[in-house]
């Protein structure tokens, strides 16, 4: 790889990860063109919740904006649910502490984050985190083209005519 290559490189993979928090509530992403409004969270939290999803389920394919969709189900739960809000971020903060100086968002290895998370993977936030990224980010039809599933089969006629046996996705 070139020095050009490399520096160019470099220089989208850290526009790539910024995402800002702006006064109003909502997180903006100019690198990837997309915004959420923060509606009960503080926007703080959900930009850690994205970096957390990703950690959870990692796949370099899928851009931000899906995990701040699959995501977003929380900050919608804690605007009506004081009990959910106090457990995001209460877990966010719990691991911005254990995360040590920058927080969670401050540790630059993907595996020493993750290592942070085994150490709570047993816990109410962690399980609810985990669970709503399930439904939250594999039930994106957006996200099914990425990965080349083609979606539920019965409204189409089903697998038996339509190639069953076509899918490289596994």
């Amino acid at each position: 790889m070139s020095r050009r290559r490399f520096l160019q490189r470099s220089s989208e993979i850290a526009i790539g990860t910024a995402i800002a928090v702006t006064a109003g509530g909502t997180l903006l992403n100019s690198a990837e063109a997309w915004a959420t409004e923060v509606k009960a969270l503080k926007p703080e939290t959900l930009r850690t919740l994205i970096a957390v999803a990703r950690d959870i389920y990692p796949h370099d394919r899928i851009a931000d904006r899906f995990y701040a969709i699959a995501v977003k189900s929380h900050d919608d739960t804690a605007a009506t649910d004081e009990g959910h809000k106090a457990l995001i971020e209460t877990g966010i903060a719990t691991l911005d502490t254990a995360a040590g100086a920058g927080g969670y968002l401050g540790m630059q290895w993907e595996a020493d984050r993750v290592a942070l998370l085994r150490t709570i993977d047993d816990t109410a936030f962690f399980q609810a985190v985990r669970g709503g990224l399930v439904v939250g980010l594999y039930n994106q039809p957006d996200v099914w083209t990425i990965f080349g599933y083609e979606g539920e089969s019965y409204s189409k006629g089903g697998y038996i005519d339509r190639g069953f046996d076509d899918i490289d996705w596994i």
